[in-house]
């Protein structure tokens, strides 16, 4: 994968803003260290208003710069939904799977964000924790069919074991490329991106890049 990170000094072709959203404490910070500086802390503290950070990638020989804003979760930080929410191009909607009330608050969280933010967003549900699958309490195949019901990506990660992390920043940064791609195109170019898009509500595919342990990733079909 030695050209998926870009050079600092190149041009930026592109910047993308997703915004990671979700009750406190599912881990919306840690899939953002994870994803960004490849960390993981045992003793990190809520989130207190909002924090972004930035990293640049190589999508299709085009550098992408994904800005990710990640805010808290509680109720009382929720008068900076507007300016959270604005110029975002995609978003990740993030629950516990273990703790079914963070599931259960998905389709408000959802409605939140459809209501301030572009029609044409890309949206993500994620499954964090799944290094804890003793301990599950949202089962696969609820998380699937909500997925389905509303259209979104859906994927499980684990940001301590870093488990699909990168999978689905990456997948969701590409998708948001090949729909602004899509829109430039002209008419006898648009051929060249049918049938690229990934299909939305079912678990993602990925390589079994976990190390030597035997354990199979997250979002693996049985």
């Amino acid at each position: 994968m030695s050209n998926l990170y870009g050079d600092y000094n190149q041009k930026i072709d592109y910047v993308f803003k997703v915004v990671l959203i979700g009750d406190s404490a599912v881990g919306k910070t840690q899939l953002l260290a994870r994803f960004a500086r490849n960390e993981f802390s045992v003793d990190s503290k809520a989130t207190i208003g909002v924090e972004f950070q930035t990293k640049t990638l190589i999508v299709d020989s085009k550098t992408v710069k994904a800005q990710i804003w990640d805010t808290a979760g509680q109720e009382r930080y929720r008068a900076v939904t507007s300016a959270y929410y604005r110029g975002a191009v995609g978003a990740m909607l993030v629950y516990d799977m273990t703790k079914r009330q963070s599931f259960d608050h998905m389709a408000r969280w959802l409605e939140e964000l459809r209501g301030h933010a572009d029609k044409n967003i890309v949206i993500m549900l994620i499954g964090n924790k799944c290094d804890l699958g003793t301990l599950r309490a949202v089962p696969t195949e609820d998380a699937e069919e909500f997925a389905q019901r509303e259209n979104l990506f859906f994927m499980e990660t684990s940001a301590l074991e870093s488990t699909n992390v990168e999978t689905a920043f990456l997948t969701i940064l590409t998708e948001i490329y090949r729909i602004i791609r899509k829109n430039t195109l002209t008419s006898n170019e648009e051929g060249e991106s049918s049938g690229s898009g990934l299909l939305k509500g079912t678990r993602i595919p990925v390589p079994n890049q976990e190390p030597a342990t035997g354990k199979k990733g997250c979002c693996f079909g049985s």
